[in-house]
């Protein structure tokens, strides 16, 4: 009897196992179930997949669509992202450009900062009738792009070798060379060269720095020693030149302005 009983009892159990093994009908078959259970199944799973796909027959909204759906402060943000993202790109184009060719950079730098000094410079001083001189602004660039760019990146390297601490005592010897070499010796070369491609002589180029040479290098003093704290204790070497010359914005408006003035007399300046 109790052979008997396990007999059918495997036998049930056996039936109940191949019946819950039968595979599941796939969504839209409509294959009749053999019991209520599986058959409860089938009607859960029709409704599922019924509500899983949509009834108008349409494709999910896309991407383009939801994004039209943001509120404006979403949309704000989004676009914030977009924009710092893309400073974020410039910045790091621009360190690896310094880092591959940096006289090249630099030299570029600078010469565009000069454009725009001198522009900056003619539109404060020129009265409504005038018009900008471009020959001017060209000999600005040129200046920039090919003395001051160059000489400032072998100037901030060679300070950096002989002066490689940045603690304060440091800083203020690196101030007190450029003031003391650096400032005057291309603050002369700037004047020089402006005059002589203006078509001055050496006896008026001589007038000119003798004129304009002090009462420069006096406004240099006020000037750059703050600009100079900040380039030398805060700055990377590598940074320091394009630091420099965005100080020099202003500065270059003023010393274009000066390099702009009328000939010196050189009878008069001969005579003091």
């Amino acid at each position: 009897m109790s052979g008997g009983f396990l007999r059918s009892g495997g036998r049930r159990a056996h039936g109940l196992v191949l019946r819950h093994l039968r595979p599941f009908p796939f969504c839209g078959e409509l294959s009749k179930p053999s019991s209520a259970p599986v058959r409860a199944y089938n009607r859960s799973h029709l409704l599922s997949c019924k509500f899983k796909q949509p009834s108008s027959g349409h494709a999910p909204a896309s991407p383009s669509l939801y994004s039209r759906s943001l509120s404006p402060a979403t949309a704000a943000a989004a676009s914030s992202s977009s924009s710092s993202s893309i400073r974020n790109g410039f910045v790091g184009w621009y360190l690896g450009m310094i880092e591959a060719r940096p006289i090249l950079t630099k030299s570029l730098t600078a010469g565009a900062i000069f454009t725009a000094a001198d522009i900056s410079s003619q539109i404060i001083t020129l009265s409504s009738s005038d018009s900008l001189d471009l020959i001017r602004t060209l000999r600005m660039a040129g200046y920039g792009m090919f003395i001051s760019g160059p000489s400032l990146h072998f100037w901030f390297n060679f300070v950096s070798r002989v002066l490689p601490k940045r603690d304060v005592l440091t800083t203020f010897k690196k101030m007190a060379l450029g003031q003391a070499i650096y400032g005057p010796i291309m603050t002369g070369v700037f004047f020089s060269i402006n005059a002589g491609l203006q078509g001055e002589t050496g006896a008026e180029i001589l007038a000119r720095l003798k004129r304009d040479l002090i009462p420069t290098l006096k406004s240099g003093v006020v000037y750059w020693p703050i600009c100079d704290f900040i380039t030398f204790k805060f700055i990377p070497v590598r940074l320091q030149p394009l630091v420099s010359n965005s100080f020099s914005f202003l500065w270059t408006i003023y010393i274009t302005y000066m390099a702009s003035l009328e000939k010196a007399d050189v009878e008069k300046i001969s005579t003091d």
